[in-house]
């Protein structure tokens, strides 16, 4: 536990972002991406925030690290890629849909126990390949199908019930909410239903990067450390390959990274220093420069981001722009370097 008492519930409002990026074509700002980006220092003091960063919001899939190590504080004892799948939202390749079931067969369960939602993978590759075949939507493709095993051999060894498993009042709902609070430290402001299916809980920007933090740099052999090692060491199966999240992983040593959808970005260092980003219009081409961008201003050597700066605008095939984060993100701000 990391304290006994917390923080209210971040309060339930229309978010004040701010602008975070701007759409240059051309010389021309053509667009600008709102959002809110907190930077955490290894003392967990704010070091930098743009936009609102303690009304509550929804963590989607970012949120899935604090999942896992809720399952491994229950007893999950998974580790290595098994466990880095706990926290994926993978793929669909393969080696993602092996790994589900060898969960499943871990606890004498099969796929028709999950409650996911059915769907092709998420990877447009693989997902063409599976059309090409004639394929259909399985509960093993959807992306949040590593979790869901785990969720269900978690309930397997405490001898908790499978049929309602998702139900936000089943004993692993509420291990995962208290785990949540005691993580973010503040109380989660509200649930509803996440795409595939699974509770959602409500929580501030700035409670989820100090929570992905408190990961990071949990003592070694803890159950939060066996999540930050696994999901390090094991990157594509927490996401893909050619994936994102995988890619920065393991361009910036120690780094932990998960995104989620709608524009969601969290990511911390071994040290404690931690970002979190929440891009307003839920649009992919600003998360991945914006989140970069943080990191750099967190101290991260701009060098190694320099391949998530974001795509080039292209205007008759030849590149005529970018998506540029804020001036307040610039590295030339941040003195330390990893």
């Amino acid at each position: 536990m990391f304290s006994s008492s917390l923080a209210d519930a971040p309060l339930v409002r229309e978010p004040v972002h701010a602008p975070v990026a701007h759409l240059i074509r051309g010389g021309i700002v053509e667009g600008i991406h709102y959002g809110s980006v907190v930077v955490l220092g290894a003392d967990g003091e704010v070091q930098l925030q743009i936009g609102d960063i303690e009304a509550a919001f929804y963590p989607r899939s970012a949120l899935k690290p604090v999942q896992a190590a809720a399952m491994a504080r229950a007893g999950l004892p998974l580790d290595g890629e098994l466990l880095s799948l706990t926290a994926a939202s993978h793929s669909g390749e393969e080696r993602h849909l092996a790994g589900a079931r060898r969960i499943l067969d871990l606890a004498g369960l099969t796929e028709g126990h999950l409650r996911n939602v059915p769907d092709m993978p998420f990877d447009p590759v693989v997902r063409d390949a599976w059309v090409r075949e004639g394929r259909l939507p399985s509960r093993l493709a959807q992306n949040c199908s590593g979790k869901h095993a785990a969720m269900l051999y978690t309930c397997m060894l405490n001898g908790w019930s499978l049929e309602d498993y998702l139900d936000p009042g089943h004993p692993l709902q509420q291990a995962i909410a208290e785990i949540l609070e005691d993580l973010t430290g503040q109380r989660v402001a509200g649930v509803t239903v996440d795409g595939c299916g699974a509770p959602l809980f409500s929580i501030s920007l700035h409670g989820l990067a100090r929570a992905t933090a408190r990961i990071t740099t949990a003592a070694h052999g803890t159950p939060e450390a066996r999540v930050a090692d696994a999901m390090r060491e094991h990157a594509e199966m927490a996401s893909g390959s050619g994936r994102d999240v995988a890619a920065l992983m393991r361009a910036v040593p120690g780094l932990l990274t998960k995104d989620g959808f709608e524009g969601v970005q969290v990511a911390a260092l071994a040290d404690g220093r931690a970002v979190a980003v929440k891009i307003a219009d839920g649009a992919n081409r600003a998360r991945v420069p914006v989140t970069a961008a943080a990191l750099a201003r967190a101290g991260v050597d701009p060098e190694l981001l320099t391949e998530f700066a974001g795509e080039p605008l292209l205007g008759g095939g030849e590149p005529v722009g970018c998506v540029r984060p804020v001036r307040a993100l610039d590295p030339m701000s941040s003195s330390a370097r990893v």
